[in-house]
């Protein structure tokens, strides 16, 4: 039994772990370990091993980037699974490229970007990607998704749905902008930015405000955020907001998302802990492992979150956090 690297720093191994450095020798790998349990994780941010995984598990340390193509307002980037997305946002924004500056610092690789829809600050991946190439697991034939194949919703697609656990995403075509138009209505990075912002301005002003209140996961164990940000009817919107003043929210198409923070907050779990796990002081929406935290002190801290959260305001918060 080998560790298996994870963010969240849980004492979890696996009988095999194996990386591969191509699309012919994950293919390989697949062929030789046909009929074992198998599980493809990124920097292993974004999950949850409620114990060891008996079987293998595979990482990719394929890691470039090229631009594909280009035209009068975009070029096009194409990118392998295992690159790590801040490195390579970091990269478009000093070349000047926009689009994803939104998200940087976020924890992942590119793949995971594509399979987890991943978005901060008013942006999604979805928004700029474009393609999405793929091999199956069955029978290692390769296939490329446009946008609309991987049915993008909030924290969600089609490969955390109808094809989980069929395909390996291999790499990541992302649209980026020659012209910058700053998205910056999200929370207060209007603020943070000032006039004329370039690219890296904005980036820059992310992962300052990220910073503030996430915790370094080369620091402090977590998977980053834990819980969905849940949308909810406009009514029962308008009936939490008759009775809290200045409650956090945003327009969506067909409701109004509320910060699953603040709803967290309101019900006095900031800073709370079960066992080694904690509801960070910080930053409600992160659990993290204050250093001997179990998987079951995560999972009873989270459920226990969820349930009261229902009780007071009648809305389910889901993780965004994926057990294993």
């Amino acid at each position: 039994m080998v560790n298996i690297p994870n963010t969240f720093r849980m004492d979890v191994r696996a009988k095999i772990y194996a990386e591969y450095r191509s699309v012919d020798e994950l293919r390989e790998l697949l062929q030789q370990y046909r009929g074992e349990r198998l599980l493809h994780i990124g920097a292993g941010s974004n999950l949850l091993f409620t114990g060891d995984f008996n079987g293998v598990v595979l990482h990719s340390a394929m890691r470039r980037a090229r631009a594909t193509r280009e035209d009068d307002n975009h070029v096009f980037i194409e990118a392998e699974n295992g690159l790590v997305l801040d490195d390579l946002i970091a990269q478009l924004c000093d070349m000047g490229l926009s689009g994803m500056e939104n998200l940087s610092y976020i924890p992942g690789e590119v793949g995971a970007s594509a399979v987890q829809n991943v978005g901060a600050y008013g942006v999604e991946a979805k928004d700029v990607i474009t393609e999405v190439r793929a091999l199956a697991i069955a029978d290692g034939s390769e296939r490329t998704f446009t946008n609309a194949e991987c049915r993008y919703g909030y924290r969600d697609s089609i490969f955390k749905n109808d094809l989980r656990g069929q395909y390996i995403i291999t790499g990541v075509t992302y649209r980026l902008n020659k012209q910058f138009v700053p998205k910056l209505d999200y929370g207060n990075l209007r603020g943070e930015v000032g006039a004329n912002p370039t690219p890296m301005d904005v980036r820059e002003a992310v992962i300052r405000i990220r910073r503030q209140k996430l915790p370094e996961v080369s620091e402090i164990g977590s998977a980053g955020s834990f819980f969905k940000n849940p949308i909810v009817p406009r009514e029962q919107y308008e009936a939490i907001a008759a009775q809290y003043e200045r409650v956090p929210h945003f327009d969506q198409d067909g409701g109004v998302k509320i910060p699953a923070a603040w709803l967290i907050e309101q019900c006095g779990w900031k800073g709370k802990t079960i066992g080694g796990a904690q509801c960070y002081a910080k930053q409600p929406l992160v659990l993290v492992n204050t250093g001997n935290a179990t998987p079951q002190d995560v999972i009873t801290l989270a459920q226990n979150i969820c349930d009261s959260v229902h009780d007071r305001f009648g809305i389910t918060i889901s993780p965004e956090v994926n057990y294993i």
